[in-house]
This record gives structure tokens, C-alpha cells and sequence, in this order.
């Protein structure tokens, strides 16, 4: 394919809301079939019949990411649906910031389960895949906090670091398969809707006064995702102008 992604079938998680639902719409707007996977089916259901209503193709399915037996069946959906799978945006991810001191340990746990397990859950299921069909394109999508650690963010960027460095070096295994990783910045979404930590919960409110829209985040994976197939945009890392981190 040339440097489009008209007609590619690209599959997202966490495509319910923020940046995996901008990243539909937009990538379907620009000729990509997508399929849409994340827990909220009902909101799945409204995104899909929009962009379909607006001239686009899409297929959505429940998915949990923490499951690799359902992340691989959302695979195998997208692939029943349109015959193949060039690009996997592993998007889905939870920000329940906090003070170690805290302890919540529950919400660490559930952090790793997302942001970690659920990407090598997406790239177990895609993979092989990709590398039967002779290419494949996988982007996974870390953080600002992958490249900068702060207060409360010690767990949150410690999955991010990993979504970085497991992107980085299934990128020097793959020949066929592209690999991208985007950290993008402070990012108007629901991300961080789940902190339970008041001061943490302040502090995000206050970053965000200068944060960008999930469509920002949209444009950077249509541009690694349209590329020719022998360009692999490895990284990317998408700020708000004004923002110091």
C-alpha cells in the first residue's frame, strides 16, 4: 500500500471515548475500515452507526484488554469481519494517580492488568497475525509519562515506561511488522475520571487547564498509520504548546 490508510482495517481499544474514539472517526473518515473494542458496548454501538451514517465502515465489539482470551477473539472479530488486520491502535488505558504512600495497591494492580497486560495482550493477538499476512502495522500508545516521572505518578509511569520499552524492542525483532509508540501529553479526556486521591485528583485539574483534544492524538496515528509500508514512524510525542512537561 502506498502512503495511505484508505481501505486498511485497523482495530482500537479503549475506542468508547477520548483518543481511541477520535482516532476512529477520524482514521474512517479517511477510508480506514475500523473496529471498535472497548467494555461500554452501548457507547460502541452509538460511535459505529455515526461514522457509518457518515459515509464510513465500522464493526465494534466488547473487549476487556486484561483478558488475552477476549483480546485475541476481538482480533479474530475484526478479522472475520473484513479478511485481515494491518494496524492495531492498543489505546485502552487507566490513570488512578496517588501518593504511593497511599497504598492503593488495587489500583496498581489494576493498572499494570490495563496498561501493561493489556498491550502485551493486543500484540500477542495481533502479532502472529501480521507476521502470516507479511506485514502489519501495531501502535501503542504510552505517554508524556513514559519520558518523565512525577508525584502520584510513580505507577502510572511505570506502565508507561514498559508500554515504551516493550514497543522499542518488539520494533528492533519486527522486519515486516511496523511499530509505533505515542506519548501524548496532557490530553483533555476521561483519563484520570477513576483517581480517588483528592490532592491528585486537584492537581490533574490544574494541569489540564492548557491540555490539547483527543483529536491531536487522532492526527499523530493517522500519520504514523498512512505512512508507505517500508516508513515506520517509531515515536511520537504530542504536547500542548505551552506545557513545561
Amino acid at each position: 500500500m502506498g502512503s495511505s490508510v484508505e481501505g486498511k482495517v485497523i482495530a482500537i481499544t479503549g475506542a468508547s471515548s477520548g483518543i481511541g474514539e477520535a482516532s476512529a472517526r477520524l482514521l474512517a473518515a479517511s477510508g480506514a475500515s475500523v473496529v471498535l473494542g472497548a467494555r461500554r458496548t452501548e457507547v460502541l454501538e452509538s460511535i459505529a452507526k455515526d461514522i457509518r451514517n457518515k459515509g464510513g465502515t465500522a464493526e465494534f465489539r466488547a473487549l476487556d484488554v486484561r483478558s488475552r482470551e477476549d483480546t485475541a477473539a476481538f482480533v479474530d472479530f475484526a478479522r472475520e469481519k473484513f479478511g485481515r488486520l494491518d494496524v492495531i491502535f492498543n489505546n485502552a488505558g487507566i490513570m488512578p494517580l496517588s501518593p504511593m504512600s497511599s497504598l492503593k495497591t488495587d489500583e496498581w494492580d489494576n493498572m499494570i492488568d490495563v496498561n501493561i497486560r493489556g498491550v502485551l495482550n493486543g500484540i500477542a493477538a495481533a502479532l502472529p497475525v501480521m507476521e502470516a499476512q507479511g506485514g502489519g502495522h501495531i501502535i501503542n500508545n504510552a505517554s508524556i509519562g513514559a519520558h518523565v516521572v512525577v508525584p502520584t505518578g510513580a505507577v502510572y509511569c511505570g506502565t508507561k515506561y514498559a508500554v515504551w520499552a516493550i514497543s522499542e524492542g518488539l520494533r528492533q525483532e519486527s522486519k515486516n511488522v511496523r511499530v509505533t509508540v505515542i506519548s501524548p501529553g496532557v490530553i483533555e479526556t476521561e483519563l484520570g475520571s477513576d483517581i480517588t486521591d483528592a490532592a491528585a485528583k486537584g492537581a490533574l485539574e490544574e494541569f489540564r487547564k492548557i491540555s490539547l483534544t483527543p483529536d491531536a492524538i487522532a492526527g499523530a496515528v493517522l500519520y504514523a498509520a498512512s505512512q508507505p509500508d517500508n516508513v515506520d514512524v517509531n515515536e511520537i510525542i504530542v504536547r500542548p504548546t505551552a506545557s513545561a512537561f
